[in-house]
């Protein structure tokens, strides 16, 4: 023991020197052997702290503290170490303060105890997190062991429940927001998900409950425990829309509704309770309500939406409580107005104390007013949507009943979603309502969904009174009336003194028919109806009507309905009884208008009905027809558009009721006069929609597709017309005829004229007299015979202009001042103009008629002193000579297009727009006739030209805006002023940039102007504004061959050719000069299927200008290479007689130059045709006329063409008549004319090979072996030098024509007929080689077919041959992929193919396929008999 006091005072003696490593030494030293020691545990702690190891001197505290737990040192010491350490060890400083003051306690030191917590609560605040010193505040809480002893030391616990609050409100606040911003940024996180997750645990965790709870218990204060209060219902109802259904979730609303209604009963004004006990309470009825709460409510919170709602309704005429007293509610004295709510969200109705006006000031409108602002404030509130709803549908506001009464069940559901009731009274309550003004608002539209709403309220209450008149009233509005009054006598069953249902199942029974017997049941229930009620009065003017109408519909004479004392009395008295009930207006109107003829007061009575109802279709329909009767279609469109929107035309699905469809066809023909067509389209299907078989609405449904371009479907509106016009019978009523008329017009606009023309006939058969229909078939017939201008169909179109001059002659007896007349009798004149070869056929005795029609002479004197165009040509009667007579058929065409032209200007000078149209067509004709002038008469500016420039000028005066006149101006003017020309172009351009016409024309015009940038830039401006316009690429086609691209300039004219109309000159010319130069300077043969497009074209191009010598003599030139030589040489000599003639009368060089080809070309002809002395005699002629001083015109080059054409032709003429020598005479001049042609030595080594002398045959040796040396590689030579070596049996000359053979056939530039030919002669020489014959010849047809394999005839040879049996089938095989387009094998090669398998059906395709080659036919008689 007194060592152990010993150690003690040398510790305390380290201690006081501050030897602290001493002192720690020597307290160990002593606790080894006394563990136990309380002081020795004290100094090791108070020295490890001066040594600031904190952990080793905290066990060394806690250690003295188990041995002494009663001594306050060790716990001193502890506090003292813990107050070092800024907080960190604020937990254990917490339980070392609360063991020190507990010690105090037992000491009975307040000071000391008080101090000990006081510097803990400024530690945990100073130094600790807001948590650490929310739980540090836990010390001095009721719960805590010192709070008795302490208690009035300390602070309230209201206060410290209040501050441990305000922290976790932060805390969770900032945890809240913590949590929603790290999960948000999961993948598929959706932020409303996240939100109401992150809340719901944080709630769930919450204490904030308890806490206000025990603050409420704890405050003094009033105004503290109210906010407290607030706070506590705000949370729990917040904990309540978190939690997920469950007995939790009961339990909480059980919570929330307690709270709420102790808040009611203390009349707090706080409106989340009041809203709650309110809301929450679902009644059945709304008398079911405490009509006091619901005062006090409005009192307390005076501007809030519901209370808004909550005094108009009690104040209106429906509500079934008592009026307010004029007194202040009780619990507004006893509340002074300065205690207001802590909502932050309702510092506008949360101050009570408020006098409130009497609801009975508010009326009419003024109270109106006053809910729809409340319910625009209270869009959450259940109980002002179901009152709402029931004053709309007292005031018949279906529409807004609707739409509020589906917004009520949004939210309802919302609610239910939130708090877990059910509010099923008043889910039914809105449902009813809903489904009442369903049946009514824009009926029948919405009566599926009104009867989808009843059945759903039936089937929770399958007695519900409201769900059976609903569905009743929906069966009687579908006119299902037995259905109607099953369910309307099962709701009076329910409550038989309801006079509404009484008076609605008699009004049904009337509606089935039984007027008598609803008449009686009626006028049962006038005594149960006060007028003066105004509850009642409505439903009074509705009976005093109903007894109306089953008066007037039991008594149907004229003389019953016009008696005033009968059911006019009764409309008379409904209408006392309510003057704003729309149907009386609707029924007196009728009565005016059918029984009274007071039209005036009828129109008034339908205005005034529809003024109130648009549901009032009668009224409506009736009024439209008065005003479509005066043309005032925009109050068509009105009343039409007003009635559709009132939901009344369309039947519901299912609906017995038939649809109602002249609305629709009203708007639709007010579009239609509005150009409206998109709409009026629209309108007219709604129509036929619901009367499918309304003839008038196809025929407007017709015409709104035609005048919008859709003609197609305007075709198959006006075939429907069609077929309900024959079903309903009306032919005879002389209506349907404009059905037939459009169509027409419709045929017209796609292109069909030959279904037009014969609409327009039969329409014309039923109105004879119908001038318009006449003109539409003229101009139909002039648009017929252009097309077939287009498509070449040159004797169609002829025809069509015929025809309808012919139906021009018949209106011009009644109508001869019709514009369109006289412009279209223009049109078909100038279309004898463009089929000329038809020109004999123009009737000049119809037109000399027509132009005489109506008198005015004068009307061609317009311009007569510029264009000299008068009647005399035209009127001229007489026989002209045959050669004159084509040229004088032609200038009368013209001419009276002209005249006619003339006659449309005179009948249009009241339309500036009809007289511009004129002078264009005017100036267009002049143009043409200007055009169609020989070449030989043609001046450079003729009077027919100035003209055409004067009537384009005049045009654009009358319409400046019309890019078609600036063209024509410029086209016009393109010779006479380039300047004038290029501006026109240019304006026109402005007008219209998109006109790929202008652009060709501007492009022509800088053509003539040698500006070939310029051209090729409006070209390609024209292809890509228009691509299938084909003088555009024509225009690039003669650009091409300006710049020596020939090439492109061919593929150019192709594409024009293929893209162009028929009535193209300019494209025919150029293509099939085109092709015929390209077929000039091509080696290979020409293919017939080759020259069948340019012949065509050529054809057409006589058939619109015969007087083109040039292309007819080129077309002579075509027909020589497709072998039709006799129409070759008639031709010919027609060009030779037609130019001869002309030489005769101009002796123009031109004309001896022409005349020297033509008889060249024809001579060639007439030899092809063996007209031997023919050919001579054009041969001889052609020679003398194309020698050099004969005076013709020809160029060096095509008088060379022509004299060796025209020897060489003589010299095979003599030499065919048996006359060689002479032959020689003309080839050796052909030599020499051609420059030692190849072609032609080779034709001259044949003649002299033919002489048969040898010194002939030495002279044809040696002219081919001159050629071949001097053209190694012309085929022919080589080949007519093989023969003669095998006739010979030249051995040296076969050796070197069989080198040059070889190397011929191996080389890719022979064409098939050269290839044949070397093979053949290859073959012969082999034949008579020596050696085996047989292998000789084997081996040169397979080497044929190594180099070519696709040539069929290599492997018909082997066939033939007999070596290989598989030959024959390749052969045609090969023959088969050879024919065009793949090649050019032609049909008796075919057919060799095929009659070389030597099997009957190729044999009979042979034959088909060639039928005038005879391998087929004897192929089939060798098989005939090796059959027999």
């Amino acid at each position: 023991m007194s060592s152990t006091k010993t150690a003690l005072k040398a510790i305390d003696a380290a201690i006081k020197a501050q030897k602290y490593e001493e002192t720690v030494w020597l307290c160990e030293k002593l606790l080894q052997g006394d563990p136990k020691n309380y002081h020795a545990n004290i100094f090791l702690g108070f020295a490890l702290d001066k040594q600031s190891k904190y952990d080793d001197a905290e066990r060394s505290y806690n250690t003295a503290t188990e041995i002494k737990p009663a001594d306050p040192q060790a716990w001193q010491g502890l506090i003292r170490l813990f107050e070092k350490q800024n907080g960190n060890k604020l937990d254990q400083y917490q339980r070392a303060a609360l063991k020190l003051a507990e010690i105090y306690v037992r000491l009975d030191d307040k000071y000391k105890c008080q101090d000990v917590i006081d510097k803990f609560l400024g530690c945990a605040k100073k130094e600790g997190s807001r948590l650490q010193y929310r739980k540090a505040q836990e010390i001095v809480l009721p719960t805590s062991p010192i709070y008795d002893y302490l208690e009035g030391r300390i602070p309230h616990p209201a206060f410290t429940y209040q501050s441990i609050a305000q922290i976790l409100e932060f805390e969770e606040k900032e945890r809240i927001n913590k949590e929603i911003g790290e999960r948000r940024t999961r993948l598929g996180a959706r932020i409303g998900q996240v939100t109401l997750e992150v809340k719901r645990e944080v709630l769930r965790d919450s204490e904030l409950e308890g806490l206000y709870s025990k603050i409420i218990d704890w405050a003094n204060d009033d105004d503290i425990r109210r906010q407290y209060e607030e706070k506590l219902l705000q949370r729990c109802m917040e904990a309540l829309t978190f939690l997920l259904p469950g007995p939790e979730r009961d339990r909480k609303r059980t919570k929330v509704l307690k709270l709420a209604s102790d808040m009611v009963i203390i009349k707090h004004p706080f409106r989340l309770a009041w809203d709650i006990a309110i809301e929450w309470q679902d009644p059945e009825c709304i008398q079911d309500l405490d009509v006091n709460v619901l005062r006090e409510y409005c009192a307390f919170f005076p501007t809030n939406g519901l209370t808004q709602v909550l005094r108009g309704y009690m104040s209106s005429e429906i509500s079934p409580f008592p009026p307010s007293p004029p007194t202040h509610p009780q619990g507004a004295q006893d509340i002074p107005s300065g205690n207001v709510s802590s909502d932050s969200d309702a510092d506008d109705d949360d101050g009570g104390g408020v006098t409130i006006a009497r609801d009975s000031l508010l009326i009419g409108e003024d109270r109106l007013l006053v809910m729809v602002d409340g319910i625009s404030s209270a869009p959450s509130s259940i109980l002002a949507h179901r009152l709402m709803g029931e004053y709309y549908q007292y005031l018949d506001e279906y529409e807004s009943t609707v739409e509020l009464m589906r917004a009520a069940k949004r939210v309802i559901h919302e609610e239910v979603t939130k708090t877990g009731i059910s509010f099923k009274n008043s889910s039914d309550a809105i449902l009813s309502l809903l489904g009442t003004a369903l049946v009514f608002y824009q009926s029948p539209k919405n009566h599926p969904e009104a009867k989808t709403v009843f059945e759903d309220l039936l089937s929770r209450k399958p007695t519900s009174t409201a769900a059976l008149i609903g569905i009743g009233l929906v069966y009687e509005e579908e006119e299902d009336y037995s259905s109607a009054i099953d369910f309307l006598e099962r709701a009076l069953q329910r409550d038989t003194s309801n006079v509404r249902i009484k008076a609605e199942a008699a009004w049904v029974k009337a509606l089935a028919g039984n007027y008598a017997k609803g008449k009686d049941e009626l006028e049962l229930c006038l005594p149960e109806m006060d007028g003066k009620d105004i509850r009642t009065r409505e439903l009074l003017a509705q009976t005093q009507y109903r007894i109306g109408v089953c008066i007037w519909h039991t008594d149907t004479s004229k003389t019953g309905r016009k008696d005033r004392s009968g059911a006019y009395s009764y409309f008379i008295a409904a209408l006392k009884s309510n003057r704003n009930y729309a149907p009386v207006y609707t029924s007196l109107g009728i009565f005016y208008a059918d029984y009274s003829k007071d039209k005036k007061r009828a129109r008034k009575c339908f205005q005034q009905a529809f003024e109130l109802s648009a549901s009032e279709v009668e009224a409506a329909g009736r009024l439209a027809r008065i005003f479509a009767a005066e043309g005032d279609w925009e109050l068509v469109e009105i009343i039409a558009q007003r009635v559709v929107s009132s939901g009344k035309v369309k039947p519901a699905p299912g609906s017995k009721k038939k649809g109602i469809s002249w609305p629709f066809a009203a708007l639709g023909v007010a579009e239609l006069n509005k150009q409206d067509y998109a709409k009026s389209i629209a309108s007219f299907q709604s129509a036929l929609r619901i009367a499918p078989h309304d003839y008038h609405s196809w025929l407007g449904l017709g015409e709104s597709y035609h005048n919008s371009g859709r003609y197609t479907a305007a075709a198959k509106a006006f075939q429907h017309a069609e077929t309900f016009e024959n079903e309903t019978q009306k032919i005879n009523s002389g209506e349907t005829w404009f059905a037939k008329y459009m169509l027409a017009n419709v045929k017209r606009e796609l292109g069909d004229f030959g279904e037009a023309i014969d609409g327009y006939k039969a329409v014309l058969q039923v109105r004879p007299t119908e001038s318009g229909i006449s003109i539409a078939l003229i101009q139909t017939l002039v648009e017929s015979a252009w097309e077939g201008v287009d498509k070449g169909l040159f004797g169609y179109a002829v025809q069509r202009a015929s025809q309808a001059i012919d139906v021009a002659l018949e209106l011009s007896r009644t109508r001869p001042d019709a514009f369109n007349l006289w412009r279209a009798v223009g049109d078909a004149c100038s279309i004898f103009s463009w089929v000329q070869d038809r020109i004999s056929g123009f009737p000049h005795g119809k037109i000399e008629h027509i132009l005489k029609a109506g008198g005015a002479e004068n009307a061609f004197d317009i311009f007569t002193d510029v264009d000299g165009v008068g009647v005399d040509l035209v009127f001229a009667r007489g026989l002209y000579p045959k050669d004159e007579e084509k040229g004088i058929n032609l200038t009368r065409c013209l001419h009276a297009a002209i005249l006619s032209y003339k006659r449309a200007i005179h009948s249009s000078a009241y339309d500036v727009h009809a007289q511009a149209v004129a002078f264009y067509n005017l100036g267009w004709i002049e143009f043409r006739v200007h055009t169609c002038l020989s070449s030989g008469l043609k001046k450079r500016f003729t009077r027919y030209l100035k003209t055409a420039v004067r009537c384009f000028k005049r045009a654009i005066e009358l319409e400046a805006g019309n890019s078609e006149f600036w063209n024509a101006l410029g086209v016009v003017t393109s010779e006479l002023n380039p300047k004038v020309a290029q501006h026109s172009f240019v304006r026109s351009l402005f007008l219209n940039e998109r006109n790929a016409h202008v652009w060709t024309n501007l492009g022509a015009l800088y053509l003539f102007q040698n500006d070939i940038q310029l051209a090729n830039d409006a070209f390609t401006r024209a292809q890509s504004t228009d691509p299938d316009f084909a003088h555009a690429w024509i225009g690039q086609g003669i650009i091409a061959l300006m710049t020596d691209n020939r090439k492109e300039a061919d593929l150019l004219f192709v594409h024009a050719m293929e893209i162009s109309d028929s009535s193209s000159l300019i494209t025919k010319r150029k293509y099939s000069q085109s092709i015929f130069d390209h077929l000039i300077s091509s080696k290979a043969s020409s293919n017939i299927i080759d020259l069948a497009q340019p012949l065509f074209a050529l054809k057409q191009i006589n058939s619109m200008d015969p007087e083109d010598l040039t292309f007819y003599h080129l077309s002579a030139l075509f027909l020589e290479r497709i072998n039709d030589i006799e129409l070759s040489v008639e031709i010919l000599s027609r060009i030779s007689t037609i130019v001869d003639a002309d030489y005769e009368v101009t002796e123009s060089s031109a004309s001896l130059s022409r005349y020297a080809l033509a008889k060249a070309d024809l001579a060639r002809s007439q030899l092809a045709a063996r007209q031997l002395e023919e050919a001579i005699e054009s041969g001889d002629l052609a020679l003398q006329l194309s020698a050099e001083d004969a005076g013709n015109e020809l160029s060096f080059k095509a008088r060379q063409k022509c004299r060796l054409s025209a020897h060489l032709t003589v010299g095979l003429a003599y030499y065919y008549a048996n006359d060689p020598k002479t032959a020689l005479d003309y080839f050796e001049p052909a030599l020499d004319e051609s420059n030692n042609n190849p072609d032609t030595v080779c034709l001259l080594a044949q003649v002299l090979w033919a002489n048969g002398d040898d010194e002939s045959r030495s002279r044809a040796r040696g002219l081919l072996f001159d050629c071949i040396e001097s053209n190694s590689e012309h085929v022919q030579s080589v080949i007519l030098l093989g023969i003669i070596a095998l006739l010979d049996k030249d051995t040296e000359s076969l050796k070197a024509v069989t080198t040059a053979l070889e190397d011929l056939r191996a080389t890719h530039n022979l064409t098939h007929q050269e290839q044949t030919k070397v093979s053949e002669v290859l073959r012969s020489i082999a034949t008579f080689s020596e050696g085996s014959v047989v292998q000789n010849v084997l081996t040169e047809i397979q080497t044929d077919l190594l180099l070519h394999p696709s040539q069929a005839d290599g492997w018909g040879w082997l066939a033939d041959f007999g070596s290989d049996d598989y030959a024959a089938d390749m052969a045609l095989k090969t023959a088969m992929k050879a024919v065009p387009p793949h090649s050019a094998l032609d049909a008796i090669e075919l057919s060799n193919a095929f009659a070389g398998t030597k099997t009957v059906g190729n044999i009979q395709k042979a034959i088909f396929v060639a039928p005038w080659s005879r391998a087929g036919w004897e192929a089939l008689s060798d098989s005939l008999t090796d059959g027999q």
